[in-house]
């Protein structure tokens, strides 16, 4: 899977705010495989669009 887009990554904080999660869910959710975590050591980044997928399945 290619790296996504600079502009398109988001640290983990703003991950739980648009997913309406904490962010220990968000943790939960890259070492179960639902979510990709980018970055590196001690900076994950998420993928903006990724996120907003899961936030309008868990919507329905």
């Amino acid at each position: 899977m290619n790296r996504p887009p600079r502009h398109r990554l988001v640290p983990t904080n703003v991950a739980a705010l648009a997913t309406g999660v904490s962010e220990a869910t968000i943790r939960k959710w890259v070492s179960r495989g639902k979510i990709t975590r980018y970055g590196t050591p001690g900076r994950s980044q998420f993928d903006i669009e990724e996120l907003t997928e899961i936030a309008l399945q868990r919507q329905r």
